[in-house]
């Protein structure tokens, strides 16, 4: 908390956090794209499952669930942290955003 706040007689109970969630800011297609090849460019295995998670909620995992052929139940389990999903889940789930997985 700044000296301003502090100033006012304001503490940290005076202030509401809303917790933050990326999901909620990717609206199209191509911003999901974006998000995924980012971390598929930049962060670490873990990463980028999570962020497949975190796309596939912004879609809609029934929409995705659709695509895909899977049920939206493997699909919460597959993409929920600390899961072990198999390649082919993945590859589906990135199929249903447009993109492919390539070796680099």
């Amino acid at each position: 908390m700044d000296k301003e706040a502090r100033a006012l007689g304001l503490t940290k109970e005076d202030f509401e956090v809303s917790e933050f969630d990326v999901a909620d800011y990717l609206k199209t297609d191509e911003d999901i794209r974006g998000f995924l090849k980012a971390a598929a460019e930049d962060g670490t295995e873990e990463d980028f499952l999570h962020a497949l998670s975190t796309a596939a909620r912004a879609k809609g995992m029934a929409q995705i669930a659709e695509e895909t052929g899977l049920t939206r139940t493997s699909l919460y389990k597959s993409l929920r942290p600390e899961s072990k999903p198999r390649f082919d889940t993945i590859a589906k789930v990135t199929k249903a955003f447009g993109l492919k997985l390539m070796p680099v």
